[in-house]
């Protein structure tokens, strides 16, 4: 059996490639259920459910909210009028811990930096790179290393959603201030855009996509600034974008796998079938990335046993409701990956 072959945008590394909420996908059934596409249509061939993008906890993989877009994409009239449905969607609540560090920065120009290193925890698909001038900043948003049959549609999504934020974080201005906003070949929706201190001039005319801001507007305080808390967040946002980066892969691939029947684990050679790919190509690829199928079969068995332990659940049951025929046998794994018995955990939960 041979390994399905790639496309040349979907062998490139690109930062956007980490595991992400589970909201963008419940912004694109939505926009879907309005273009009268059906949630199983939406969903072919991501090993998603309803109940996984239902769930506020769950992540998903890049690549299967990809194939979400390309299977609603095949399916719509107007591939544009689709991206501004899914984007005007876009609000703060949806940017977790990243949204917190924009508010919390002390200026709008930390604010910029910080989405610029951490752009990846948000649904964006599209690189941010700032150019600072003696007039200001110019920040551009690079789609080059988004596969190219979805490249365009990732750029109006986002440019839209940037819309429904800029309310929060552009603030009360004290001065007439204008930024202009290149945008190539689609309109936003002015009616998000007019505010009483600031103009906003929108140039579709441009090969690039950028925002050029004043020096003057970079200074100005965010309005929930607050340093210490800026400085905690942006913390927890390296924190999170290092264990995303672990979760890439196709070892990300197999935990998803894994983690779908914890109780029922299957072998490697029967993973290897359901990627349509060779339990030979499937071992190359997880030590290519420093694991192995025994060490994914063990962690999420463990992971999800210190939370059953948390919940009040004995040994015994733990080690029988994740397939373990001895509780011997479940306690040395659980040993050998934290360090501790089973039944430490167990006691820290009760």
């Amino acid at each position: 059996m041979q390994d399905p072959p790639l496309s040349r945008d979907d062998r490139l590394s690109a930062e956007w490639d980490v595991p992400r909420p589970a909201a963008t996908c419940r912004h694109l059934l939505e926009a879907a259920r309005l273009h009268h596409i059906a949630a199983s249509v939406c969903l072919a061939d991501t090993d998603l459910t309803l109940a996984d993008i239902e769930d506020s906890a769950t992540e998903v993989q890049a690549g299967q909210e990809l194939r979400m877009v390309r299977n609603i994409l095949a399916h719509v009239d107007d591939s544009h009028d689709f991206a501004r449905a899914v984007g005007l969607q876009y609000n703060f609540a949806n940017t977790g811990i990243l949204g917190y560090a924009l508010l919390a920065s002390p200026s709008i120009g930390d604010a910029i930096n910080v989405a610029c290193r951490y752009a990846s925890l948000s649904s964006s698909f599209l690189g941010l790179n700032r150019q600072d001038g003696p007039l200001g900043a110019v920040i551009e948003f690079d789609n080059s290393h988004v596969p190219a049959d979805v490249r365009e549609f990732m750029l109006e999504r986002d440019m839209y959603a940037v819309t429904n934020l800029a309310p929060l974080l552009i603030g009360q201005l004290d001065a007439d201030v204008v930024l202009t906003v290149e945008v190539p070949g689609f309109a936003l929706p002015l009616e998000r855009l007019e505010f009483a201190r600031l103009t906003i001039e929108i140039d579709t005319s441009s090969a690039r996509s950028a925002i050029s801001i004043p020096a003057e507007v970079l200074r100005l305080a965010m309005p929930a600034a607050d340093a210490a808390t800026a400085q905690a967040c942006v913390q927890q946002c390296e924190d999170l974008l290092q264990a995303r980066r672990q979760r890439r892969g196709m070892a990300a691939r197999v935990r998803t796998r894994l983690i779908r029947d914890p109780g029922q684990l299957p072998a490697m050679a029967a993973i290897a079938r359901e990627f349509c790919i060779t339990e030979r190509t499937l071992h190359r690829r997880l030590a290519a990335e420093h694991t192995s199928y025994r060490a994914l079969v063990d962690e999420v068995r463990v992971n999800l046993a210190s939370a059953l332990l948390e919940s009040g659940l004995t040994v015994e049951e733990t080690a029988r409701r994740l397939g373990y025929s001895e509780t011997a046998a479940f306690t040395r794994a659980f040993i050998r990956m934290r360090g501790e018995p089973p039944s430490k955990c167990r006691r820290r939960g009760s």
